[in-house]
């Protein structure tokens, strides 16, 4: 242990709130410049198969993701403490390497390197949670985590399309934007792998997370299984609504007159520090019951308000830009609380042999499944449908069916843990 370590050891959970806060922020931002820079190309002059290039590098990438998030289900929930940064540097560095076969290699063939690109990315999340969670201070880390994504999408973006402006080819702008961000990335693993495991008391207030065999796995899905189909169900919608909105926001903010590259930024940071509240709030709920249920409670209300804000836009009473915030800030209040914090607390609440990752990445690949089945259809079923028809249409619908969804995982749940504690109480009483 080096003195830095030593230091780290005797520092408040304040202190260590902040500081891993600030690392897996800093970690998973960086990730972001390896994976959206080249959504804010066009590569509009350019087709594969009657395919628009640009939808078949998306896909691509989600593809390459998806398959990451099936790998993970197995690996993430597998890993070592001790073999995390290295995954974590080993894998960006891989989907750096890659983008400099995609800038390298002329179109229409440089579409396998962003699928390479997206293999390497897709466990990143999970990796970078298994620092974070089993910890009093979770949903605090987990703030910082929803904020890094939201802002750094938004502004790696602005960077990339920065670079484009500027007269750099939109294949080798994903490159550089990448290579930009390494040492820092470098820096931020760094300080996460040296941060203290969770303590005893931690592990008695939060339960130990454990890794997960096939064995493991299977016995947690046949007991809970109904349920946690509810709420992946849940989060596959919000994927497509987050992925359409994300990947073709260029083309979305065309269509409604806006072309300045710095719109990413401002949105996602309206958007990031008003999802930071909701989430850092969540902590100050120490009982774990009570926690799931405001999850569900938030995931409901992000679909109403999305509702609320696409029907006002559409009846010209709310900006495009407004719009676009409201939007986003419905959007993340559902699709968040899946990225930890509503799983954090339903191992806390049951106290399985479980582990967040496994449920992460179950929920994860399903969503970038149901991501890319959206965009075919986009291209080969919905000729005539621009992208901001396809999103207002999906805000439309899409909400409706995640608010019977949650209602329904708030019923089975309720019923499995009353259920539990019924069990709990029994046993004692039998002894």
């Amino acid at each position: 242990m080096n003195k830095l370590e030593k230091f780290l050891h005797r520092q408040s959970q304040i202190f260590l709130a902040i500081y891993l806060g600030l690392a897996a922020f800093s970690t998973y931002f960086c990730m972001y410049a390896f994976r959206k820079p080249f959504t804010a190309g066009d590569f509009h002059d350019v087709t594969l198969l009657g395919i628009d290039y640009k939808i078949v590098l998306v896909i691509s990438q989600v593809l390459g993701y998806a398959t990451a998030k099936g790998l993970g289900i197995k690996i993430v929930s597998e890993v070592k403490a001790h073999q995390r940064a290295k995954y974590i540097v080993g894998m960006i560095l891989f989907a750096e390497i890659n983008l400099l076969f995609f800038g390298l290699v002329p179109s229409p063939y440089n579409w396998v390197f962003l699928y390479l690109n997206g293999l390497g990315l897709g466990m990143v999340y999970g990796l970078v949670f298994s620092f974070l969670e089993g910890r009093q201070i979770t949903e605090i880390l987990g703030a910082s985590l929803a904020v890094s994504f939201i802002i750094a999408s938004g502004m790696v973006k602005s960077i990339g399309k920065y670079f484009v402006n500027i007269g750099v080819n939109e294949y080798w702008m994903p490159f550089l934007t990448g290579l930009a961000f390494f040492p820092l990335l470098l820096l931020s693993v760094y300080a996460m792998s040296i941060a203290p495991k969770p303590s005893k008391m931690d592990e008695s207030e939060r339960s130990e997370r454990l890794p997960m065999d096939a064995t493991d796995r299977k016995i947690f899905l046949k007991k809970y299984g109904f349920g946690l189909i509810s709420l992946i169900a849940i989060y596959v919608l919000m994927t497509i609504l987050r992925d359409i909105r994300d990947n073709f926001g260029v083309e979305i903010w065309r269509e409604m007159g806006v072309t300045n590259a710095s719109i990413f930024t401002q949105t996602e940071s309206l958007i990031g520090l008003v999802i930071c509240a909701f989430t850092a709030f969540m902590y100050f709920v120490k009982n774990h019951k009570q926690a799931f249920w405001m999850n569900h409670l938030m995931i409901f209300l992000g679909s109403v308000l999305i509702l609320i804000a696409t029907l006002s836009f559409l009846n010209h009473t709310t900006s495009p830009f407004w719009w676009s915030v409201y939007l986003g800030i419905g959007l993340y209040m559902a699709y968040v609380p899946f990225n930890g914090m509503l799983f954090e607390r339903l191992l806390a609440v049951l106290k399985e042999k479980a582990n967040v990752g496994f449920l992460f990445y179950l929920a994860d690949f399903s969503g970038y499944v149901g991501s890319v089945v959206i965009l075919i259809y986009q291209n080969f079923g919905t000729k005539n449908t621009s992208w901001l028809n396809l999103l207002t249409d999906l805000s439309l619908i899409l909400p409706l069916i995640s608010m019977v969804l949650v209602t329904i995982s708030f019923f089975y749940f309720n019923r499995k843990l009353t259920s539990n504690t019924s069990s709990s109480i029994g046993s004692v009483i039998t002894i």
